[in-house]
């Protein structure tokens, strides 16, 4: 009889606590190995652009190059929306809000200590 490897079987979701990591068996929300990562390299700009490729003409403000962890990005850019007064997402270390906000978005993180750089015209 063949014994089951413990890490590659196991409880993904639980109505308790939700989404559970598949590495440490916590909850995402307290999950240690998500902490542990490093934080991505950043040259200490930050940069807003403003782009509308690949959207339906649809325009949305990017930030990107910010040296934040998951959690931190993810609360900065609700701040960022709420301050815009419109939705957007953090994908891949990139927050993106919804229309052409970009001076309101840099004003923002100015406040908050960033040095920010308008990036693509």
């Amino acid at each position: 009889m063949m014994k089951k490897n413990p890490s590659s079987s196991g409880l993904v979701y639980s109505t308790d606590a939700g989404r559970m990591c598949p590495e440490c068996r916590k909850p995402m929300a307290g999950c240690i190995c998500r902490q542990v990562q490093a934080l991505p390299k950043s040259d200490g700009w930050v940069r807003v652009s403003r782009e509308s490729k690949g959207r339906g003409g649809k325009t949305v403000t990017l930030v990107k190059g910010l040296a934040l962890d998951a959690l931190a990005l993810a609360q900065l850019g609700k701040q960022l929306k709420a301050a815009c007064g419109s939705g957007g997402t953090v994908k891949d270390g990139v927050i993106e809000v919804q229309g052409d906000h970009c001076e309101v978005v840099m004003q923002a993180l100015q406040k908050q200590g960033h040095a920010v750089k308008r990036a693509g015209g």
